[in-house]
């Protein structure tokens, strides 16, 4: 497997394992267990850091003038990136409103 590819399964894998964290943790919010929603946020920001490092070493390489093959995978992985960030952003949102809901 060339370096590129292994770098964007990498992302992959990171936000994937993210996504997953924050969709149980909307879950867990739904049960009323807020701490256990809590970290797998907590759980799921990890692994999205494990990706951002890749991630910023090819924003790197393409700042120093070597270029970046935007291929599909690459692409991909991007996608898978983006979308976990949005899920989080969401995720949280929906668990605040689920405390807002168990408090009335």
């Amino acid at each position: 497997m060339q370096e590129m590819e292994l770098i964007c399964f990498q992302l992959i894998t990171a936000a994937g394992g993210a996504k997953s964290n924050y969709i149980k943790a909307v879950q867990k919010a739904k049960q009323g267990r807020y701490e256990e929603a809590e970290s797998l946020i907590a759980e799921g920001d990890e692994m999205m850091k494990q990706g951002h490092l890749p991630h910023g070493d090819l924003i790197q390489r393409e700042a120093a003038g070597e270029p970046v093959s935007m291929g599909l995978i690459l692409t991909h992985a991007e996608d898978q990136m983006m979308s976990a960030e949005v899920f989080k952003v969401m995720a949280e949102e929906i668990i605040d409103l689920y405390r807002k809901l168990e408090s009335k």
